[in-house]
């Protein structure tokens, strides 16, 4: 029987052993009320982590994010976004639709972080011929890619000076607090605290690369959860005995911040397995995501080869382009057959043209 591995998303994963137990083992409360227990304590614990005053469990990080942004902007307010962010292009334009905030996205530059200058010219006179710009929302990681540091520190210090709350959408902070702690030898969460410390709110996913289930926190001071919390509840996200999805997250930031560092490994073997393959442009990961590009001859050959891949037990995404991601369910020899599989498939197209 062909192994199935499944490189679509780090969404994918299943929770360990020792998470499901942990999951059946958690105290439980209602969190409507206020009084789960292992609610309370994740929400006290990442926020704690990230330095913040008060967290937020939430579903997802989409309704994270709309929690955030409705929490910082009023209707006719507006956001400074970048094109190819999550809370911008994939999340169905909630902050439009529900709560009237207008995005101004920006284009990314190629290393995938706003212009400084154009950021600055995005921000709108007090005038009312224009929406306020309340808001400055960046993400990291940005499609797999860890946003400098010091870019970090120059544009949220620039959204300060202009007046603007400062959001980050961290669905995958720690896979960026990984690969930043490996550059600097220092220590992944310090690195996490470091980076969340540049904002006034952080969402932290648990259901990528940590390998939770379900759920998202939203961090930030204790009169932004306020605020944020009834937005919550007005979108439906709301949960009862919520204890049991908290304590997978409390689960995968004891055991799975640190192995990330091996999905950054495999992300990087299977970016070397395909390096040199005609009509294939691999972009070097930063992460866990690698993402590649069909050129010349191949390059309408996309649906041809997820096609092929599916065949060979190797599940892949190319919604624009093809997009591979590492995770905790997937090893070295899952990395290596679809490597094999798609250089099975390009060999077999340039025999097919001898």
């Amino acid at each position: 029987m062909t192994r199935k591995v499944d490189l679509r998303s780090d969404t994918v994963t299943q929770p360990t052993a020792g998470m499901c137990a942990a999951m059946a083992a958690a105290p439980l409360g209602d969190d409507v009320f206020g009084d789960d227990p292992s609610v309370n304590a994740l929400q006290d614990r990442i926020a704690a982590l990230l330095g913040f005053e008060a967290a937020l469990f939430v579903p997802t990080g989409t309704q994270s994010n709309l929690c955030a942004i409705l929490a910082h902007c009023q209707r006719g307010d507006e956001y400074i976004v970048g094109q190819m962010q999550h809370c911008y292009r994939w999340e169905g334009g909630g902050a439009a639709v529900l709560g009237s905030v207008q995005p101004q996205p920006l284009n990314h530059q190629a290393d995938g972080t706003l212009a400084l200058a154009d950021i600055e010219a995005a921000v709108k006179p007090d005038d009312p011929h224009f929406a306020r710009s309340r808001l400055l929302a960046l993400e990291n990681t940005l499609g797999g890619k860890l946003l400098p540091m010091a870019y970090i520190e120059q544009a949220t210090e620039l959204a300060r000076r202009q007046g603007l709350a400062r959001h980050l959408d961290g669905a995958r902070l720690f896979n960026a607090a990984v690969a930043q702690a490996g550059l600097l030898g220092t220590e992944a969460r310090a690195e996490a605290r470091r980076i969340a410390g540049c904002f006034d709110s952080v969402s932290v996913c648990f259901s990528k690369g940590l390998g939770a289930p379900v759920g998202s926190a939203l961090c930030g001071s204790a009169e932004f959860i306020a605020r944020a919390r009834r937005i919550r509840k007005m979108a439906g996200g709301a949960m009862r005995q919520a204890g049991g999805l908290a304590a997978a997250a409390s689960y995968a930031l004891d055991h799975h911040v640190e192995r990330l560092a091996d999905d950054h490994a495999l992300a990087r073997r299977l970016a070397h397995g395909l390096a040199g393959i005609e009509g294939l442009q691999v972009e070097a990961p930063h992460t866990n995501i690698v993402f590649v590009d069909l050129t010349g001859a191949a390059r309408e050959q996309s649906a041809a080869l997820l096609k092929h891949l599916a065949g060979q037990g190797i599940q892949a995404t190319g919604l624009y382009r093809l997009r591979f991601v590492t995770h905790l369910d997937v090893d070295s020899a899952g990395v290596d057959q679809a490597v094999a599989a798609i250089r099975q498939f390009f060999n077999a197209k340039q025999l097919s043209h001898a």
